[in-house]
């Protein structure tokens, strides 16, 4: 008899050894040369490290919060395994200028599926048919290819995408968080349960931020080429600062006066 794992509290099962030695494999999985030559330097993923004294840092940080010419609806989403909470800060320094900050309402980010897509589609038709009025799409990390899906889904209700440090060009192994995201998700990082190019642009203004600091995603990758977003904007933060600097915060209030 197979042996089963259960979250905790849960008498669901979750997986049992075949899936767990399935998903260590994916983890295992040779590394393509042209994706090492992509990978952000070592010094670079140390440094990402800072993020640990982030609550203390924000205490000697000031942040331009000027108030809104037009206030928008904002839906923010996370990155890859991180929760809603993480963007917290960033959410009250966007509602401190006036606009309206939504969450995604998954919880954790563990990856895209077909079901957490459509209910993502639903939770944005359901904002904008309660407001009246389109949303501006701010994405963190793969929270960024979420927001690109659902510009492409729904460009109707979507008047502009921001990606902060999104893996949306290149190699989708040029990044250090390739090989956990295979073993979280159980699906390979360039065969996701989405039928489309993620080079594609969506049909609405797409800012994609970057950092040559980024530690964690090639900033080639969250760069882009002209044609895969309209507009590249460089920060100077590590890749877990994108949620938290107030660098990005006040580049996220300026993109949105343009909205």
């Amino acid at each position: 008899m197979a042996t089963r794992f259960t979250l905790p509290g849960s008498e669901a099962p979750l997986w049992d050894r075949a899936e767990i030695a399935r998903r260590v494999a994916l983890a295992r999985e040779a590394e393509p040369d042209e994706a090492g030559a992509g990978r952000p330097p070592l010094r670079y993923l140390v440094g990402e490290a800072t993020h640990i004294a982030e609550p203390l840092m924000r205490m000697f940080r000031k942040v331009d919060t000027p108030i809104a010419a037009r206030p928008r609806k904002v839906l923010l989403l996370p990155g890859f395994a991180t929760h809603p909470v993480r963007m917290r800060y960033m959410a009250r320094q966007i509602e401190k200028s006036g606009h309206k900050v939504k969450r995604w309402g998954l919880g954790f980010n563990l990856g895209p599926t077909a079901e957490n897509i459509e209910q993502l589609e639903r939770r944005l038709c359901e904002i904008t048919d309660r407001y009246g009025e389109n949303l501006v799409l701010v994405g963190w990390s793969l929270g960024g290819l979420f927001a690109r899906e659902l510009a492409h889904r729904h460009p109707d209700k979507v008047d502009k995408v921001i990606t902060m440090g999104s893996p949306f060009s290149g190699s989708p192994r040029a990044n250090r968080a390739w090989r956990a995201y295979q073993a979280i998700t159980g699906h390979r990082v360039d065969a996701p349960p989405v039928d489309r190019d993620r080079t594609e642009k969506p049909p609405v203004e797409t800012v994609a931020f970057w950092s040559p600091r980024d530690g964690i995603v090639s900033s080639r990758s969250a760069c882009g080429r002209p044609g895969e977003r309209d507009r590249a904007v460089a920060l100077r933060c590590t890749h877990m600062g994108f949620s938290s600097s107030s660098e990005c915060i006040e580049a996220v209030l300026r993109e949105l006066d343009d909205a």
